[in-house]
Formats: C-alpha cells, sequence, structure tokens
C-alpha cells in the first residue's frame, strides 16, 4: 500500500493550523518568509494570488535538496477597498483608521490556497473573493476593540469570528475564507492531488461558523446576515 503523501503548511498562522488539525490532517509547518509588498499597481486579487504561490515555491526551494515527496500548502489574505489594500495594520492608530474605513461598507476578502507537489513541483492555486459588509460600529467601539490588541494581527484589522466586537453584518460567499483559509476550495485542490479529507469541510466549517457553510451550495457561495 502506498503510504499516504506527506503534508507542509507554509504558515505560522493559529487559525489555518487548527483548520488542518480540524479537517483531520496530519501536517509539518515550514513557515515561509517573503516579502509582502504589492507591486506597482497591483491588483488586490492578483497580489494576493502571486503571495500564495510565492509561499509555496519558497518552502519548495529549501527542501530542494532533501529527497522529499510532498504536498505544501500555502494560503494568503487580503482585505480590499475599492481597489486600495489593507493588510496588517503597523500601530494602533493603523488599526483604528482601517476600521473607520472599512464601517458601515461593502468591502472584499480575498484568499488564494496554493498547493505544490514535491519533486515534480506541480501547482494549482485557487482564488476565493468574498464580499464583506461592515455595521455601523462606533468610535468608542472601535476604541475598545483596538485595545484589546486583536486587530493588531489581522489583515484588515478585524477578525470576524470577535465574539465582543462583532464587526461584520452580512457576507455573500465563504465564511471560513474571511478567516484566512477557504476550507472547500483547498478540498478540491487536495483531491486534484488524490489526498481526500478525513473529515467533510461543512462540519468543521460549522465549530466556528453558527450560519450555512458554503461547501453545502451547489453555487460554493452563501449568503449570511448576521442580524
Amino acid at each position: 500500500m502506498t503510504p499516504p503523501i506527506a503534508l507542509i503548511l507554509a504558515s505560522a498562522s493559529q487559525r489555518r493550523q487548527q483548520f488542518l488539525r480540524d479537517l483531520g490532517l496530519t501536517f509539518t509547518i515550514h513557515v515561509a518568509d517573503i516579502d509582502e509588498t504589492p507591486l506597482p499597481q497591483e491588483a488586490p486579487a492578483a497580489m494576493t494570488q502571486r503571495l500564495a504561490e510565492a509561499k509555496a515555491r519558497t518552502v519548495a526551494d529549501w527542501l530542494a535538496a532533501t529527497p522529499t515527496d510532498a504536498l505544501i500548502i500555502a494560503s494568503d489574505t487580503t482585505v480590499a477597498l475599492g481597489g486600495e489594500i489593507y493588510g496588517k495594520p503597523i500601530d494602533a492608530a493603523d488599526a483604528t483608521r482601517m476600521l473607520r474605513d472599512l464601517r458601515d461598507r461593502n468591502h472584499v476578502v480575498i484568499s488564494a490556497v496554493s498547493v505544490l507537489r514535491l519533486p515534480d513541483r506541480r501547482q494549482a492555486t485557487r482564488v476565493n473573493v468574498t464580499t464583506v459588509t461592515m455595521r455601523a460600529y462606533t468610535d468608542a467601539e472601535i476604541a475598545a476593540y483596538v485595545a484589546s490588541g486583536d486587530p493588531l494581527d489581522k489583515a484588515g484589522a478585524y477578525g470576524i469570528q470577535s465574539p465582543s466586537f462583532a464587526p461584520v453584518c452580512a457576507l455573500d460567499g465563504c465564511y471560513a475564507s474571511v478567516m484566512g483559509l477557504p476550507l472547500d476550495d483547498l478540498c478540491e485542490l487536495l483531491a486534484q492531488f488524490d489526498v481526500h479529507l478525513p473529515q467533510r469541510v461543512t462540519n468543521v466549517c460549522l465549530q466556528f461558523n453558527p450560519f450555512t457553510c458554503c461547501a453545502a451550495k451547489a453555487s460554493h457561495r452563501t449568503h449570511i446576515e448576521f442580524d
């Protein structure tokens, strides 16, 4: 019997690591430290795909000298408003600015996931775009949330799953993607490399998403009203 292929996650994200564990996958971690600066005039979706693919290739380069049969999983998430990219805030003031910009408006969250196989370096990537509507939270709520420190390591300075701040009032797309990893896209990518998940995506998604998982929809998208 052919042994299962090794999985490598190219991410330090605790959330992405937990996603893979919840899916029943065994993996090791090799963090890809790359320059994430946008290129001149680069569109948000193009940048997100480029970074996810670059992270996978960087880990593949590190492992080039070691004979390895493995799949590298890499991902990147970008928040964009009107074509402007909102990355992780550099400080509390930057987080406050981002949250004020996003307040009571629609923006998109773009998550790319890329899988690269060693040793032949075959690579496949999926890009998920979800539209998110923020509620009209107050300046006082922003201040309290920023003081908690939670926004400082998150693209767009917010976590959709934050129970105290709860910044989102609606979304159209994939809840897990807004958290940083589109699970249904990952499932379909791994299937291209003959890897099938021990746990169903819908079961894992509904552990943190109290609404509807997009994997249960034929369109692989869902509309959620949070009110």
